[in-house]
């Protein structure tokens, strides 16, 4: 599929989803990539199965928030529907609450895209979600649209996948474990997005995205922003922008000598112009926590859940400003944080 055909087919799907117009006071949670199994070894959210309903039942749903569910909640490439329902009926009853209250959207992603087979489907199936903020539209929709594999032989990459780990129980291929692929995806639509002058929030890759920074871009940016605020500080801040720098430092290394390893390049985007057009809600099953893309208080925001202790390294920071969970030992830290309207403005002055 050409780029071209790419744009054309997805404004298409943009014409005929539904639309949920936003406000000020309208809150928004967009979260995807589950992979709900049937709670043996083999299920992908089994680490992190209470932290997710926790913060969907006590944070989210309490506070009004629409749940948006962007693709990929069950792992039906592996597991039959009712083996996955028989093993989340608690995630399941708090999805009933969401529809029954705030409101529920789900949209539908490669490895779920079974259910539009099912008769019992429990929720409408979209293939992706309008959100309007004034006379601007921001798309959320699950990413595998870009990949050709997946839009034409995605019925045989689930056989494959049913074959290799249930027969075989050899590790299935994922585009979530493939950096070239997820490079690929993420660059297909981020130039999309440009050239519509649209906001596109994705999942499917796995990697959170704000503002259309990788992780190699987010860690950059952030070395520079502290090495700025070293030198007018004082010395306790000074040893803390320090420690920092060099925990971000050992990260950024790190990618560098992985992704040399692999031939690829570090950043999506060239010497372009970096236009904040792509984020992505990453996912529910990494082995340091969960990510989700907030809408509230007219922000759009990317929060990091984790267990108290058990944070990513190099997220020491954030982690340190973070709120916990009344009654848990979940933990809440806001990665990024921009108002919608400012964000617009800048893809219309930079674009």
């Amino acid at each position: 599929m050409t780029d071209i055909q790419f744009r054309d087919s997805m404004l298409a799907k943009m014409a005929g989803s539904p639309e949920l117009s936003l406000d000020e006071h309208q809150r928004v949670v967009v979260m995807g990539d589950f992979h709900m199994g049937d709670g043996s070894g083999r299920d992908a959210l089994r680490h992190n199965g209470g932290l997710l309903a926790a913060v969907l039942e006590r944070y989210y749903l309490e506070r009004g928030s629409v749940l948006v569910l962007n693709g990929d909640i069950e792992e039906l490439q592996k597991f039959a529907l009712e083996r996955v329902r028989s093993a989340w009926p608690d995630l399941y009853g708090i999805f009933d609450r969401f529809a029954a209250g705030p409101g529920l959207f789900k949209i539908v992603g490669n490895h779920d895209e079974a259910l539009l087979d099912e008769p019992d489907r429990r929720y409408h199936l979209l293939e992706g979600l309008s959100l309007r903020w004034g006379d601007r539209l921001m798309y959320v929709f699950h990413g595998h649209q870009a990949s050709d594999w997946y839009v034409e032989h995605n019925a045989l990459a689930g056989a494959l996948v049913r074959y290799l780990v249930g027969t075989l129980r050899i590790p299935s291929p994922s585009v979530s474990k493939d950096s070239r692929r997820k490079f690929g995806i993420e660059r297909k639509i981020y130039d999309f997005s440009r050239a519509c002058r649209i906001v596109s929030i994705i999942g499917h890759t796995h990697r959170p995205l704000f503002e259309s920074l990788s992780k190699y871009d987010w860690l950059r940016f952030e070395i520079e922003r502290l090495c700025a605020e070293y030198a007018p500080s004082g010395e306790a801040s000074r040893r803390e922008i320090a420690e920092r720098i060099a925990v971000y430092r050992d990260e950024f290394q790190r990618l560098r000598r992985r992704d040399r390893r692999r031939s690829r390049s570090l950043s999506l985007y060239g010497n372009d112009i970096l236009l904040p057009c792509l984020f992505n809600s990453g996912s529910a099953v990494g082995r340091k926590g969960i990510t989700a893309i907030e809408i509230e208080d007219g922000r759009i925001q990317l929060a990091y859940w984790f267990e108290e202790g058990r944070e990513r390294r190099y997220l020491a920071g954030e982690a340190a400003r973070s709120k916990g969970l009344p009654g848990t030992s979940y933990r809440r830290a806001v990665l990024g944080s921009a108002r919608i309207d400012h964000l617009l403005a800048r893809i219309d002055l930079l674009g």
